[in-house]
């Protein structure tokens, strides 16, 4: 099996001396992983980083065999962050989100270009809006719609919380995300609160059903809004 590809760097970890196995999502054959060789070296280390976009050449012997990897860089991303511990902590995020829900091998275009935009809004003021934004999409794109536009509420003002019924589960939802508009001024409490309905729906709909823990760093991220 031989393909080429953009992708973004989700995970790595170390495989031998001188090899990472990677975990990348790529546009066209989904998430997928792969062994590079080198990728301990200084030149390979230094952009094998989490979030990076890349251009990868695979190869393997069978579709059902690991494969070989050789990547170059495309665009750095994580060091533009390096020193706002929020927008890295979402990189992050976001990146183990992906690496654990996504199943193999299943290209989704939505959820690429959706991440895709989330990525170079992440300079934005309002990215942490657009983040929220973006996880309760991708709870859509795998297979759960909360159909928040279906509830009848009482209040009306975008900064408004109301408790909503999803399946048995009464969540704090705020009235933004029912309305699928950005407020206007930043908030500490929205997005608390945001944050904390998303992991609870993916919590519920997701990990728990599946026995798997959610990603430290998507709690992580929350706490940084207390």
């Amino acid at each position: 099996m031989i393909w080429e590809d953009e992708c973004y760097l989700l995970s790595k970890r170390k495989f031998r001396e001188n090899a990472n196995i990677i975990n990348i999502f790529t546009q066209k054959k989904g998430k997928v992983d792969g062994i590079v060789y080198g990728g301990n070296s200084r030149k390979i280390r230094n952009y094998l980083q989490i979030s990076n976009k890349l251009f990868v050449s695979h190869n393997s012997k069978a579709e059902n065999k690991i494969g070989y990897l050789k990547t170059e860089l495309i665009k750095p991303i994580s060091p533009l962050y390096f020193n706002d511990k929020e927008r890295t902590s979402a990189l992050i995020s976001i990146c183990s989100l992906l690496n654990v829900l996504l199943p193999e091998s299943q290209p989704n275009k939505n959820i690429y270009n959706s991440f895709e935009n989330l990525i170079n809004s992440l300079n934005l003021e309002n990215w942490i809006y657009l983040y929220i934004f973006f996880e309760l999409n991708l709870i859509k794109e795998l297979g759960y719609d909360t159909n928040l536009g279906q509830n009848k509420f009482q209040k009306v003002n975008i900064d408004d919380l109301n408790k909503i019924k999803i399946d048995g589960y009464i969540y704090d939802v705020p009235n933004f995300l029912i309305l699928k508009k950005i407020p206007d001024k930043y908030s500490n409490i929205l997005i608390k609160k945001s944050l904390n309905f998303t992991r609870h729906v993916m919590q519920n709909k997701f990990f728990i059903p599946n026995n798997i823990q959610i990603p430290k760093s998507r709690v992580i991220l929350e706490n940084y809004f207390n």
